[in-house]
């Protein structure tokens, strides 16, 4: 199949859901989480779909799932799926494309609009890292994206691999030694080396209309914020960034996490239960 397909659009009976969903999209499954708010059973909610970082999963290290859990609390239902060879999704790391990722995650998305729990008029996205790259994209490619949060976004990451290094080492000389790269034990392929070098982040992204709310933290020495910065330049307007002192890539410490969640539903009400 060259689409994703839900093995049914009704999820279990109850006031309060969190499941397991299988999605299928080119003969894999992608698995994932869904997260219900309690309410009468076939009530359209908004829903956020989540989109986890490099080699990440749906869990994600700035926690999707105590982000989803503040969601529901608030009325808001989600979708955290693993991309293909990530998490508990089928396929290998190897195979993996940005390209790939973004054809994925739109196939999801057209997956999730159908979901008797879903209002497709109120679909909003949140991405991490690259999984911010690969959402600010689809946001622009897939029509009627109602909201956007960027968490971290890695839009260094084709400029820095079209330069020849990534994680301080030489890509060509490791791929032509090993026949791929080895990024904290995931096989980086050439054609991922490739994609990503050739990839318009900034361009492909500046179609999207709808409200962007930017979170980075000042201390983030994996996606320096000057390239977030960029985003602004290229979005006509509808973008807002919002640098938190202190704050890494991970968002490790409690309070800095505790300002990107609360700022993030702040954000999500805002644009979706309006």
């Amino acid at each position: 199949m060259t689409a994703a397909h839900a093995r049914t659009r009704h999820i279990p009976k109850g006031i309060r859901v969190i499941c397991h969903h299988d999605f299928r999209y080119a003969g894999m499954t992608l698995r994932s989480t869904v997260h219900i708010p309690e309410g009468p059973t076939g009530t359209p909610r908004p829903t956020v779909v989540f989109v986890h970082g490099f080699t990440s999963n749906r869990l994600e290290l700035p926690d999707f799932v105590a982000m989803s859990r503040l969601l529901e609390a608030h009325g808001i239902a989600s979708v955290r799926f693993d991309l293909s060879g990530h998490g508990e999704s089928d396929g290998a790391f190897f195979d993996v494309t940005l390209t790939g990722e973004i054809a994925e995650t739109r196939a999801v998305l057209q997956a999730v609009r159908t979901f008797d729990f879903v209002d497709p008029e109120r679909i909003g996205m949140v991405g991490m890292s690259m999984g911010g790259v690969v959402a600010g994209i689809v946001a622009a490619e897939e029509p009627g994206i109602g909201a956007l949060c960027l968490w971290s976004p890695a839009a260094v990451a084709p400029f820095e691999i079209a330069g020849g290094r990534l994680k301080g080492r030489s890509l060509a000389a490791e791929i032509e030694q090993k026949g791929y790269f080895d990024a904290d034990g995931h096989r980086v392929s050439p054609a991922l080396v490739e994609d990503i070098a050739g990839l318009d982040v900034y361009g492909r992204s500046a179609a999207y209309r709808g409200p962007v709310h930017i979170l980075h933290g000042d201390k983030d020495d994996i996606a320096p914020l000057a390239y977030v910065r960029r985003y602004l330049d290229h979005y006509d307007g509808n973008a807002e960034l919002e640098i938190i002192e202190g704050a890494d890539h991970a968002w490790g410490t409690v309070p800095h996490r505790t300002t990107l969640h609360q700022s993030t539903l702040r954000f999500l009400e805002r644009h979706l239960k309006s």
